[in-house]
């Protein structure tokens, strides 16, 4: 994304190294207020690269129930001190990679992982893995934006409760924006290659086309 900041003229190689950074430092938590040491770091970090905290709050929301429960069931299962490690080594690896994506164009980020497959072109192909990140990029705001929409109109109709009526529109919504999204590619010749019929041997393959062998050969006539 567009910015001034130490953190957005940084190199993409220093993001990722510091996002991995960030990710092994969890593992070796001693304890819950290292853990909070590690999340105001990376919260400074968001505030340094200027990206406000309304669009920390809200990058938070979605993420926050799944936290209370994992938080209580890892409270229940061994104890509080080993339940605040994990939700805040959670928590600041989320941020982080929130960091990295707010600061950087998504054009930088696929031309990154473009660049990352090239060593795998063996197996994998560069272009169809950077085609696949941006599709990506494209469906998850597409995703949320219908889950809004959704979630307005069960309101409108008093089923704001009822899950059925919030998860299975969008499901439909989102398995025909995918299968509008591959006939598009497909039709930019950007799917899997279709196998044709195999190559006919010379003389004729079918049964019964000129290099065919007759049937009828020594039959009397």
């Amino acid at each position: 994304m567009q910015g001034t900041s130490v953190v957005h003229r940084a190199p993409l190689a220093a993001k990722f190294v510091a996002l991995l950074a960030v990710g092994v430092a969890t593992t070796l938590l001693p304890s819950w207020w290292t853990g909070c040491l590690l999340l105001a770091l990376v919260v400074g970090t968001h505030a340094l690269a200027g990206l406000g905290l309304g669009r920390l709050l809200r990058t938070m929301r979605p993420v926050l129930p799944v936290l209370v429960v994992l938080f209580a069931f890892q409270w229940w299962s061994q104890d509080a001190a080993m339940a605040a490690r994990l939700v805040l080594g959670i928590l600041a690896c989320y941020i982080a990679a929130g960091v990295v994506t707010g600061t950087t164009s998504p054009s930088a980020l696929i031309d990154a992982v473009v660049g990352a497959a090239r060593p795998l072109r063996r197996w994998l192909d560069p272009e169809a893995v950077g085609i696949a990140v941006a599709v990506m990029f494209r469906s998850i705001p597409w995703i949320a934006d219908a889950f809004g929409e959704v979630r307005e109109a069960a309101r409108a109709r008093g089923l704001e409760r009822n899950p059925r009526a919030l998860v299975l529109p969008v499901v439909i919504h989102t398995v025909g924006y995918a299968r509008a999204t591959g006939e598009a590619l497909a039709a930019r010749g950007l799917g899997d290659p279709v196998e044709g019929p195999q190559d006919a041997p010379a003389g004729g393959s079918r049964p019964g086309g000129p290099g065919a062998p007759s049937t009828n050969d020594g039959a009397p006539g």
